[in-house]
C-alpha cells in the first residue's frame, strides 16, 4: 500500500545514508527527528518497523518544508516519503496511538472543514484568540475589528466579487467539494473520524466529541520524551 503512492515513488530513489536530510532539517534541530532514520526504516521493507514508524510520533514532526528535497545528492525527498507515511497512518488508524497523531482530528475540524465551507484553509476570522493564545493579546483586537483592519489591504474581504480573502462564491465551493470527493479526501476525513472516535471512547471519552477534540488538539508531546 505504501508503494502505491506516487510521493513515495518520487520521493525515494537511492538513498546513500548521508544525512544531509537530517543535516538541513528544521525540525530535526528542535525535536528528537531524524528523516534518515526513517528513510532508512523505509529502506528495509520491514512491515514490523514501518507499522512502528506509523504508530509513532515521529512522522508528525515534519514541517513539510521541503528543504530536504533539493540537497540531496540522490534526488530523494524524505519529506514525500514522510506525507505518504501519514496517509497510511490515517486510513489504518495508527495516527491516534500517538499524542501528535491524534491532533489530525483537530487539523481536520479546524483547517480541513474549512476549506469544504469557506474555500480557505485558513482566514483572520478562523484564528480564534481563545484557541491561539501564541498570537499574543493584541489578537483579539485584530480579531474584534478584523473587516476595518483587513478590509485596507483588500475592498473585496469577506465580500461578493473579485480580490484576495473575497468571499467564495457557491459554485467555487460545489467545485471544491466535488474534488474532496473524486480525489478520496471526503473518504480520508470520514476515516479521521472512524478511528478518532474509536480511540476516543478507549480512552474513556463519549466518543470524539468536541471535549476530545480540543483536550488532543491542546495537548502536546513533552520534550523530554
Amino acid at each position: 500500500m505504501l508503494c502505491e503512492d506516487v510521493r513515495f515513488r518520487e520521493g525515494l530513489h537511492a538513498c546513500m545514508n548521508c544525512g544531509v536530510c537530517t543535516g538541513v532539517c528544521p525540525a530535526a534541530e528542535f525535536y528528537d527527528y531524524d528523516p534518515r532514520q526513517i528513510v532508512s526504516v523505509v529502506q528495509t521493507r520491514d512491515d514490523e518497523a514501518i507499522e512502528a514508524l506509523l504508530r509513532s510520533e515521529t512522522i508528525w514532526f515534519c514541517g513539510e518544508c521541503m528543504s530536504c528535497r533539493p540537497r540531496c545528492p540522490r534526488g530523494n525527498t524524505p519529506g514525500y516519503v514522510i506525507q505518504s507515511l501519514r496517509t497510511l497512518s490515517q486510513r489504518l488508524g495508527f495516527f491516534t496511538e500517538s499524542r501528535k497523531g491524534r491532533q489530525q482530528l483537530a487539523l481536520k475540524r479546524i483547517i480541513g472543514e474549512n476549506i469544504l465551507r469557506t474555500g480557505y484553509c485558513i482566514t483572520p476570522r478562523l484564528v480564534r484568540p481563545e484557541l491561539h493564545p501564541e498570537q499574543g493579546p493584541v489578537w483579539q483586537w485584530i480579531y474584534d475589528n478584523d473587516g476595518e483592519i483587513f478590509g485596507r489591504f483588500s475592498p473585496a474581504y469577506m465580500r461578493r466579487g473579485a480580490g484576495a480573502l473575497r468571499r467564495m462564491d457557491d459554485d467555487s465551493l460545489d467545485e471544491i467539494r466535488r474534488i474532496f470527493e473524486v480525489s478520496g479526501g471526503s473518504e480520508m476525513f470520514d476515516a479521521i473520524e472512524r478511528h478518532s472516535d474509536r480511540k476516543a471512547r478507549e480512552m474513556g471519552y463519549d466518543g470524539a466529541t468536541q471535549e476530545y477534540m480540543m483536550d488532543v488538539f491542546t495537548d502536546n508531546t513533552d520534550t523530554d520524551e
